[in-house]
């Protein structure tokens, strides 16, 4: 967990995730603005909750952890800076897939 994720503990199934950096320029060497880049649907899981309760109050755990890559919903989560890193809070139902391999 990197410095600023370990002063965030996320709450039931929810989960911290640093966004994979994107290419600021592109292959013919055309420099992209932040405004003209798409947001990136892929990244790291920095923090996890302990998983939602079900009716009985019991805990289920989530399907995926720290350091796991994933692949979540286009507009899923809230974006946020924690010390200059920009981070995203989603739920673990916007996780669609693990990276694998």
């Amino acid at each position: 967990m990197s410095d600023s994720a370990s002063k965030l503990k996320p709450l039931g199934d929810r989960l911290v995730v640093r966004p994979a950096s994107r290419e600021e320029t592109t292959a013919s060497g055309i420099v992209l603005p932040d405004t003209a880049k798409e947001k990136p649907q892929r990244g790291t899981i920095v923090a996890a909750g302990e998983g939602r309760r079900d009716d009985d109050g019991k805990r289920i755990p989530l399907d995926v952890k720290v350091d796991d890559e994933v692949l979540f919903a286009k507009y899923a989560g809230t974006e946020f800076k924690l010390e200059e890193q920009d981070l995203l809070i989603l739920s673990e139902k916007d996780v669609l897939a693990i990276v694998v391999g």
